[in-house]
């Protein structure tokens, strides 16, 4: 009987590179609009050559994820226009709302949970965990937590190991979480849903952790559902105004366009 092995290949040091930069991205530690260090500095900090960061940049550059501009410096790439990405103009074309967007991830994440509880290594579960410590902290200071409350639901969809939907989240990163910041306004109006949010965050860290894929998914779906049912059982008016800041966000022009997790 014929074995299929394959030789195993040494990685290319700027594959290295690239794999590590890809891998910040996806996760959300470098967040759409946001400035890489120089090519020296990033030299220095991984200790090669600055050809080899030069490969691997352009590399990430040809895959559209990141952009270099002149006399600037290098950035993660993020969507400038509705035009460049289907979903906002199926959410225009289609005049969504909200809940619309939420029930589409109810369905990429419940999956995504499910599947992170099976794969999840010690890398993806120290990922989660600073994100919540990390929430926690910002909202303690008085501010919203939005970019560690994304950084733990891209932190799930990348524990899936699924490139697929890995890349999915990531180019729906803006219109996925689209007007979190407004939205979470109004939610944590009320400071006890600002640690239901918490504890919700928690106990889908909790299931992930202890492998139980069901229940994984089970938890990210009453989460989900939790801020669902909050902007449901809104006041008429303020639900017309909510669904009415989603259509001037996908209609605006792209230097009006609001990205709530780029960093300033």
């Amino acid at each position: 009987m014929t074995i299929p092995i394959k030789p195993i290949k040494p990685k290319r040091i700027s594959d290295q590179v690239f794999d590590q930069i890809r891998e910040l991205i996806f996760r959300g530690t470098l967040k759409p609009g946001e400035k890489l260090m120089t090519e020296r500095e990033l030299a220095l900090a991984m200790n090669v050559s600055r050809t080899t960061i030069r490969d691997a940049i352009q590399r990430l550059v040809t895959m559209g994820m990141i952009v270099q501009k002149q006399g600037q410096g290098t950035f993660v790439k993020r969507i400038d226009t509705a035009l460049e990405n289907p979903l906002a103009k199926a959410m225009a074309a289609q005049n969504a709302s909200i809940e619309d967007l939420l029930e589409v991830r109810m369905g990429l994440e419940c999956n995504a949970a499910a599947l992170a509880a099976k794969r999840a290594d010690e890398t993806d579960i120290t990922a989660m965990r600073q994100s919540i410590d990390e929430m926690q902290t910002e909202i303690e200071s008085g501010r919203l937590g939005t970019e560690a409350d994304t950084a733990f639901h891209m932190a799930i969809a990348y524990a899936a190991k699924n490139p697929l939907h890995i890349l999915v989240m990531r180019n729906f990163y803006d219109y996925l979480f689209l007007g979190i910041r407004e939205n979470l306004a109004c939610l944590y109006e009320d400071p006890k849903n600002i640690q239901k949010i918490l504890r919700q965050h928690n106990t889908i860290l909790s299931a992930i952790k202890a492998r139980d894929p069901d229940r994984a998914s089970t938890v990210m779906n009453e989460h989900i559902n939790f801020v669902l049912t909050f902007f449901k059982n809104r006041e008429p008016g303020k639900q017309n105004d909510n669904n009415a800041a989603y259509a001037g966000i996908f209609s605006a022009s792209p230097d009006r366009m609001y990205y709530p997790f780029s960093r300033p």
